[in-house]
């Protein structure tokens, strides 16, 4: 692993840390608020990108999933490793909101980097993770078409579009992410 990904997993766990106790910009603590706006079409950054979607990966049972295939849903696409304390807080969030809104057009995907290879399909199993997962690991192009990702996890909100309308890095409440999913339906 690079020192640069050793010391975005530190950043991430001093943040992670720095949110469980601190905890108030957790919801349903004292204090606690969800400070951003939400999203909708119209308020999605003018100059936001596209997302790179032309990836073909494989899931934890080995099957591609063709990134293309899930155009026109509302896209959280979420980049994350076994070994990230704050993405494994982030997973039951994640798997609430999919199963919410999946009939909705919502997606969810898993994409695991930075990580060894063989770990992915028990994971999933342990976590019940019921989104798709995939692994993007070894793969510096997918990783490319979303850079800067300076620590894990990094979250990405995409529109049906396709436009990429929020970067989050960092642990962030399931709340943070029904409130901008909520603003793209």
């Amino acid at each position: 692993m690079s020192m640069r990904w050793v010391f975005a997993a530190l950043a991430a766990a001093a943040l992670a840390a720095a949110i469980i106790l601190g905890g108030s910009s957790l919801p349903g603590r004292p204090g606690a608020t969800v400070a951003s706006k939400p999203l909708s079409a119209e308020v999605c950054d003018a100059g936001a990108k596209p997302a790179s979607l032309d990836f073909t990966l494989k899931d934890a049972n080995g099957q591609n999933v063709d990134l293309a295939s899930f155009k026109g849903k509302v896209i959280v696409l979420d980049f994350w490793a076994t070994w990230c304390g704050p993405c494994q807080l982030e997973i039951p969030g994640f798997i609430e909101l999919y199963d919410k809104y999946k009939d909705r057009g919502v997606v969810v995907i898993g994409v695991q980097v930075q990580d060894e290879e063989g770990l992915l399909k028990p994971f999933v199993q342990k976590f019940k993770m019921t989104y798709p997962v995939v692994s993007g690991i070894g793969r510096e192009d997918l990783e490319k078409a979303y850079a800067p990702i300076w620590g894990l996890p990094t979250t990405f909100i995409i529109a049906r579009d396709g436009t990429v309308c929020r970067k989050r890095m960092g642990l962030h409440p399931k709340e943070q992410f029904e409130q901008d999913v909520l603003g793209l339906l």
